[in-house]
């Protein structure tokens, strides 16, 4: 059966044909992605007034979340690209705040695919294809300010095709192993490659590898190390930030509230939009912290907290977090992770902040099947209460598991976290028809 011709594809389609136009998944590297973008006309002008492009092994998400709802307390229009997503292709990219449209996505990838096939054809990942589609789109727009966020690494990420007015670098860590290796100073000059010669480099952690640093100066570029050249003051009830605006002059912000993220990631992101030339006024930046929300980081529902922390120091923040909440009941944990990641690090970071377990298996190329993860578990001495083949039927086991007093923490993968977020609207939705079916 002949396929369907481009101009007629629902945004599935597009996905689905994305996913199947190159031999492998993840194709690190910018040669092909900038010819295709060279070809769109991205290089032509400036895709905003001011670019900043984020890059970390964890923080990525809060910084750009709280990037955007500060410069739009600043009255700023904007445009985010993240990745991955949740529940819709559409949360990767957001224009003022709401998620991108299926026919504004489809019109992007229109013009990708008309660019790649314009001369030689040129082969695209699914990500440097959606990447594409998103610049484009931004560019149509021409926002105040367009926050870009790393996918993998930095150097060779597709968004690094572009140069940055602000880069920023959140923290080093161990991930994605296959591809960046285990050495932090390699990873680290991975992630220093979205810097460029004579702009502003954000630093937003007091521990990142000496690389980074080494790559910032051999640019030449203006570096803005966390504890040195900005800080973050106090703890999160009443915090204080004391930076630089662009012309280097001193600010300090006192009074801020918890934004319910990591206020090292709040403190990179006030710094970041300074160097972005915004005259940071208090009350604004204290009305975007207090409302900020990022899906899947720290999300309560009810007496349910999911967050896609997948790696030890993810971990390591989440188990402080909850320590800081008291909880009358047990505080169960539902655990699904690839095979991939560190299991044995994410269990001994959170090892002293729940009581007992649900493993849980995630499907793919990069699966680990449940029996494995609670044969990690109690290798460390963990409680396994459940095995479950996937996370929904984990999540509608502990349901009937829990107590009035107990919590459940959902962790380990954007995967094991999106279907667990997908059981609990379907269950809303079944409770609400419930409801009117009884009035």
């Amino acid at each position: 059966m002949p396929e369907a011709s481009s101009s007629s594809l629902s945004l599935d389609a597009w996905l689905v044909r994305l996913e199947r136009q190159h031999p492998v998944s993840i194709d690190l590297g910018l040669e092909r992605v900038a010819r295709v973008g060279r070809r769109m006309g991205l290089f032509d002008a400036p895709l905003a007034t001011r670019l900043v492009t984020v890059a970390g092994t964890n923080g990525k998400g809060s910084t750009v979340a709280m990037l955007e709802a500060l410069a739009q307390a600043h009255g700023l229009s904007t445009a985010t690209y993240t990745s991955p997503h949740l529940l819709r292709y559409n949360e990767r990219l957001r224009l003022d705040g709401q998620e991108a449209d299926d026919a504004t996505l489809i019109r992007g990838f229109e013009r990708v695919e008309e660019a790649r096939l314009a001369g030689e054809p040129i082969s695209l990942t699914y990500f440097e294809a959606g990447t594409l589609g998103a610049l484009w789109s931004i560019a149509e727009r021409r926002p105040d300010l367009a926050i870009l966020e790393v996918g993998l690494g930095g150097r060779l990420d597709a968004v690094n095709i572009l140069d940055a007015d602000v880069g920023v670098v959140t923290t080093v860590a161990q991930d994605h192993a296959v591809f960046l290796g285990t050495d932090l100073e390699g990873i680290g000059r991975e992630k220093a490659g979205i810097l460029r010669a004579g702009r502003p480099a954000v630093l937003g952690s007091t521990v990142l590898p000496a690389s980074v640093r080494e790559v910032a100066d051999a640019l030449g570029a203006e570096v803005h190390a966390l504890g040195e050249r900005f800080h973050r003051v106090g703890e999160a009830k009443a915090w204080e930030w004391q930076g630089l605006d662009v012309s280097g002059c001193p600010v300090r912000l006192k009074e801020l509230p918890d934004p319910g993220l990591p206020l090292d990631n709040a403190a990179t992101a006030l710094q970041a939009l300074a160097l972005a030339g915004v005259s940071l006024d208090e009350v604004a930046c204290r009305r975007a912290l207090a409302a900020v929300t990022l899906p899947g980081r720290m999300q309560w529902l009810g007496n349910w907290c999911l967050d896609v922390g997948h790696n030890p120091h993810a971990a390591g923040y989440l188990a402080a977090r909850l320590a800081e909440r008291p909880c009358a009941g047990r505080r169960i944990g539902l655990l699904g992770m690839l095979a991939d990641k560190d299991a044995d690090g994410v269990i001994e970071a959170l090892a002293g902040t729940l009581d007992a377990w649900v493993a849980v298996g995630l499907d793919g190329e990069r699966s680990r099947s449940a029996d494995d993860l609670a044969a990690t578990l109690e290798a460390h001495g963990q409680r396994v209460l459940y095995r479950a083949v996937s996370p929904t039927s984990g999540a509608e086991w502990l349901a009937d598991e829990l107590g009035e007093d107990d919590e459940a923490l959902v962790c380990g993968s954007f995967f094991t976290v999106a279907e667990v977020l997908a059981w609990w609207e379907s269950r809303l939705r079944r409770r609400g028809h419930d409801e009117i079916r009884n009035a």
